[in-house]
């Protein structure tokens, strides 16, 4: 038996941050974490911005919701707040924002080289635990990815295409679609249950069990003289009386 839980996230979202940490305390917990699945899938929260839509992460809170540098700063203040609380550096400020696309295509890219995990921490990291600029910054991006495990000329490759992964990318984002979703992070567990935002660890903690308790127990309704065949060959067929 195995769940498999699918993540919608980007690395522009603080929630995103926090929600990862949050259920992976839960799933740290849970009895049959070794039986979980984790796919990691990617959502843009801005599609439209360009590899050059960078700026202060303040200014552009501010704009987009019609509130005062000093509210935006206060918003910001209380994330960090919360980060602190289950022991994740947060900066309140000095972040920038920008397009995420080149960051989700390294994530599939990394995904294929069994490092996507140790990719999207150390985006996450990036963003929100050090003070250097990360969008818009092709080698820190370069130098973040090489960190995480991943090689140099592989993702200098992949930067500099940027058709590889965009299909990969684009079908997460469909998905999500087709699934209703409009805001991140948005967790799917086992197929059925469905948590958006970044919730308490309490709450993954119950959608694993359901989720764990749902799944189809096999019950063997088979005659007591079937003969199978298996690694070590056919069973021979008695001979009936």
């Amino acid at each position: 038996m195995s769940v498999t839980v699918d993540i919608w996230t980007d690395i522009n979202c603080p929630f995103c941050y926090l929600g990862k940490k949050r259920f992976l305390d839960a799933l740290d917990g849970f009895d049959h974490r070794d039986d979980v699945h984790v796919m990691h899938r990617s959502f843009e929260l801005d599609p439209t911005l360009g590899p050059e839509d960078t700026g202060s992460v303040e200014q552009h809170i501010a704009g987009k919701y019609g509130i005062s540098v000093e509210q935006a700063r206060a918003n910001e203040d209380r994330i960090g707040a919360q980060a602190a609380e289950i022991g994740l550096p947060y900066q309140t400020r000095g972040r920038d924002f920008g397009s995420s696309f080149d960051m989700h295509r390294l994530l599939h890219h990394a995904l294929a080289a069994g490092r996507q995990d140790e990719l999207l921490d150390a985006l996450y990291d990036a963003n929100f635990g050090t003070p250097e600029p990360l969008f818009g910054d092709r080698e820190r991006l370069v130098a973040v990815a090489v960190a995480a495990g991943l090689d140099e000329t592989d993702v200098r490759r992949v930067l500099a295409d940027p058709d590889v992964h965009a299909e990969a990318v684009r079908r997460d984002e469909q998905q999500a679609a087709a699934l209703g979703v409009t805001g991140v992070p948005f967790f799917v567990i086992g197929g059925k249950y469905a948590v958006s935002g970044a919730q308490p660890t309490e709450v993954f903690g119950r959608a694993l069990q359901m989720a764990w308790a749902d799944q189809p127990t096999l019950v063997d309704v088979s005659a007591d003289d079937a003969t199978t065949c298996g690694p070590d060959g056919c069973e021979i067929p008695a001979a009936r009386s």
